[in-house]
């Protein structure tokens, strides 16, 4: 469910993950391991709030097909 914060359009953490096909504990790995910047918005409880284009970049890195070994 698209959150409407300021004529801003968001998502959850959880929403984005899901919609981007990987878990949540995928992406916090990412944003701990500095491989994913962390998103810039959040909101007065200090929840990440995903923007349109904080959820095409994590869906991006989530696509992406790296060789086998």
């Amino acid at each position: 469910m698209v959150v409407r914060i300021n004529g801003g359009s968001y998502y959850w953490t959880a929403e984005a993950c899901h919609l981007a096909g990987i878990s949540k504990n995928t992406f916090l790995r990412w944003v701990r391991q500095g491989s994913f910047p962390d998103v810039k918005h959040r909101d007065r409880r200090g929840w990440r709030l995903f923007a349109e284009e904080d959820l095409e970049r994590l869906k991006a890195e989530a696509n992406q097909i790296t060789p086998g070994a």
